[in-house]
């Protein structure tokens, strides 16, 4: 993992599928680092049996990838204000054609102390097919 300046990260997820709501909150140690005009976070995740290491790149104040990579499967996501994007998520079957529409997103940044928040409402789709409604919720400190 490339280095960068330490951050701490709050990470709350929730997901709409079939009329079911579950939540994820979790707290992690991440990196922040510039490369050109983006912006980076980076954390891992650790799921048994493997790790995930899940980046957070801010292209500007209305876009953002998300990639979420392990050994075997790599998830990687657009989010751009008021927009459908076109994604893939490519796992050991071969690569499923998805796309995300995100109605609101939302980046605040503060210089110093170093800080900001992430807040991203996205419907994911599989061609005319909902898969499901979610909510991305970071925030991150030096």
């Amino acid at each position: 993992m490339e280095k960068g300046t330490p951050i701490l990260i709050h990470l709350v997820t929730t997901r709409e599928q079939d009329g079911e709501v579950s939540e994820y909150e979790k707290k992690f140690s991440g990196q922040i680092f510039q490369i050109g005009n983006s912006l980076y976070l980076r954390y891992v995740e650790t799921q048994a049996p493997e790790k995930v290491i899940v980046t957070f790149k801010i292209i500007d104040q209305n876009s953002i990838q998300l990639t979420r990579k392990r050994s075997d499967l790599k998830l990687r996501l657009f989010f751009e204000d008021n927009h459908r994007v076109a994604a893939a998520y490519q796992t050991s079957y071969g690569v499923i054609p998805i796309e995300t529409v995100t109605p609101h997103l939302q980046i605040l940044l503060q210089q110093s102390p170093l800080a900001g928040a992430i807040k991203i409402d996205y419907l994911l789709y599989n061609g005319l097919e909902l898969l499901g409604k979610y909510k991305i919720r970071l925030q991150f400190t030096t």
